[in-house]
């Protein structure tokens, strides 16, 4: 039985991971802060595959050795990592302290980093590790700040272990959603600027959904995306490769911006 380690597996796109990969077979160590949560996840159905969770703080010194530790122990190989943990609600450069600087970036550069770095020399060929990052790391996204930076920068990170370790026969990919309807983009939802953004120049009929995102991580890890490596594969209905606006958009009336200063 292949093993996965996914992240921020206690809601959202994480959970979604979780879930798909076991029902595919797979054993799954679920990792989050959230105790209840992951209870949850634990007594989903799996399906033909099984799922165990680990309560940890990413960030913490002993984090990935805890991770590792427990994956090898109950099932004593690590096929997949699927860094997916993160954060959201950023703001812009010039309002970012250094405190909210170093929270995002440990958790969504530095915490992935580690653990890749503690699970790879464990892995066989033909494992492979997906970072899920974001179409912020494509395309300049308002109010990125701290979270476009530390997406970014998972982005160059995915291309060196591709090039790194692709010798060895162990893939890296990045996954990069799109505005997906998740709990923690849900309250972003009821801001209207945010909604029309992202409804309005998305030329598909609806948004992303977690299933979305976890059916392309799946394939990532499945003998159908063995020779894909080095690749970000943006799941966002179109929004960042196309200049869409809806008829909405279209007839609106424009209020003219400021002028630059």
């Amino acid at each position: 039985m292949q093993v996965a380690i996914v992240t921020g597996a206690s809601s959202g796109i994480g959970f979604g991971c979780a879930t798909t990969l076991a029902a595919q077979g797979m054993a799954v160590l679920g990792v989050g802060r959230d105790p209840d949560r992951l209870d949850d996840l634990e007594n989903a159905d799996a399906g033909p595959g099984e799922i165990a969770t680990l309560s940890v703080d990413l960030t913490g010194d002993d984090a990935p050795q805890r991770i590792v530790t427990a994956a090898l122990d109950r099932w004593g190989r690590i096929d997949f990592l699927v860094n997916n943990a993160g954060i959201g609600s950023p703001k812009p450069l010039h309002e970012t302290d250094d405190e909210t600087l170093d929270h995002f970036l440990g958790i969504m550069l530095r915490a992935p980093f580690r653990l890749a770095r503690d699970v790879i020399g464990h892995m066989q060929p033909g494992s492979a590790i997906i970072n899920v990052t974001s179409t912020f790391a494509v395309v300049g996204g308002l109010r990125g700040g701290a979270y476009s930076a530390a997406k970014g920068g998972l982005t160059a990170l995915t291309t060196h272990i591709a090039c790194q370790y692709g010798p060895l026969g162990i893939r890296c990919n990045a996954v990069a959603p799109g505005v997906t309807l998740t709990p923690m983009v849900a309250h972003r939802l009821e801001d209207e600027r945010f909604r029309k953004i992202n409804t309005e120049m998305t030329p598909h009929q609806r948004l992303g959904r977690v299933e979305d995102i976890a059916s392309t991580v799946a394939f990532l890890c499945s003998e159908g995306g063995s020779f894909i490596n080095g690749q970000t594969i943006v799941v966002d209905g179109g929004w960042s490769s196309t200049k869409y606006l809806s008829d909405f958009a279209l007839t609106s009336e424009w209020v003219p911006r400021e002028s630059a200063r």
